[in-house]
């Protein structure tokens, strides 16, 4: 009888080994198969700089032109924020590294501090070593005519001023060049765009800087492509500072909050026309999406935003109004190279595709006909596309 219970004593004893074993080895099996699979599920995040890729090759291409820039060099002097403000800036870097790919060029850069008062210094700087510079913004007007007559032998081109003499009826120097936009136009067709597809009839406007006549025109253009599409709609304006309080194209914080507002006042689509501060309006955008359940849009500028924004917030972006920048860089650059350097005002409308929309992301696809509808009657002159709020 003791041997039948030591028999049975050593029979559980044997079986509580293999039910360990086998407990433990399933332990590690577990184990295995977790480690082992959570870099599977890692994976997609970690190759999220590959997906980026497409979006990136889908942006605006380089214009044609021949490689014969060997040898010659030019000067960018950006906006305050410099490179990085994924908008108007960027979009002035992306034409300059154009010309380098495309014609061969090299280039130096530089950035003004962040009260714009060594603008005049950064121009001769890069006028003393480069043949032409191009200065990002209408701000740096004055100063570029001043240092463009005291250079004659350097050609000088300003985005966003027409650098004329009205009243003499020509341009301000003869090396001098002024890079203009018809951004109302294409705000427009953002405009309609942020209508037809709008489901609560209500859209906002935010500007960076008020009341000095060019941010007025992005949002003269988006108010008239509201109202064409559908005159009920309601449209909330605010711009983050006034004239001469330039902080509000570099005020993300600020663009977010009224962003923020906007939304909250039933806005389910935002515009920025404020620079480096339409970062904030996307976190705005993607902040409230998440919190509610229901989707907000925010639309860009200057860039096509899709492709420059975080990632985070890249699928809030709806469209963009492309001011194309970079092609009026790459072709001041191109027509010096050239020995066709002209004077004065060139301007950038619909016609030429200066100025137009972007359709990254696949937002707009079910609309694009409607818009190239409107764009074709504006550059026919059937619409003509108010540049002021007046």
């Amino acid at each position: 009888m003791l041997k039948k219970w030591k028999l049975i004593i050593a029979l559980f004893a044997v079986l509580g080994m293999l039910a360990a074993f086998g407990t433990g080895c399933g332990d590690d099996d577990d184990s295995g198969s977790s480690a082992s699979e959570a870099p599977a599920e890692e994976a997609p995040a970690e190759e999220a700089p590959a997906e980026e890729a497409p979006a990136e090759e889908a942006g605006p291409a380089c214009p044609d032109g021949e490689s014969n820039g060997d040898g010659v060099t030019a000067g960018l002097v950006f906006d305050i924020g410099g490179r990085g403000d994924q908008s108007f800036n960027d979009s002035a870097a992306a034409g300059i590294e154009c010309a380098k790919s495309v014609l061969g060029i090299e280039f130096s850069e530089s950035s003004p501090n962040d009260d714009g008062s060594n603008r005049a210094e950064l121009l001769q700087l890069q006028a003393d070593n480069n043949p032409i510079v191009i200065a990002v913004g209408f701000l740096f007007a004055g100063d570029a005519a001043t240092v463009a007559a005291n250079n004659p032998d350097t050609n000088f081109a300003v985005i966003d001023d027409a650098m004329m003499d009205f009243e003499a009826g020509g341009p301000i120097a003869d090396n001098a060049a002024g890079l203009t936009f018809a951004e109302h136009e294409g705000s427009f067709l953002v405009g309609a765009a942020a209508a037809l597809k709008t489901e609560t009839k209500t859209v906002g406007f935010i500007g960076g800087v008020c009341c000095f006549g060019l941010i007025e025109k992005f949002e003269a253009g988006f108010t008239a492509g509201v109202k064409a599409v559908d005159p009920d709609i309601t449209i909330i304006s605010q711009y983050i500072t006034e004239f001469p309080d330039f902080d509000g194209f570099n005020a993300p914080d600020r663009a977010k909050e009224i962003a923020a507002a906007m939304y909250a006042d039933g806005a389910d689509i935002v515009y920025h026309a404020a620079g480096g501060s339409g970062a904030g309006m996307f976190e705005a955008a993607k902040e409230v999406s998440e919190s509610t359940g229901s989707k907000v849009w925010g639309i860009g500028v200057d860039s096509d935003q899709y492709n420059t924004v975080d990632e985070a917030v890249r699928e809030y972006v709806l469209t963009s109004m492309l001011k194309r920048v970079d092609n009026a860089v790459f072709l001041a650059i191109q027509s010096h190279i050239d020995g066709t350097f002209q004077a004065g005002q060139t301007a950038f409308g619909l016609s030429d595709d200066g100025v137009g929309y972007s359709t990254s992301g696949g937002y707009l696809d079910d609309i694009v006909d409607e818009l190239e509808a409107f764009k074709a009657d504006i550059v026919a002159g059937n619409i003509t596309v108010p540049d002021s709020m007046e």
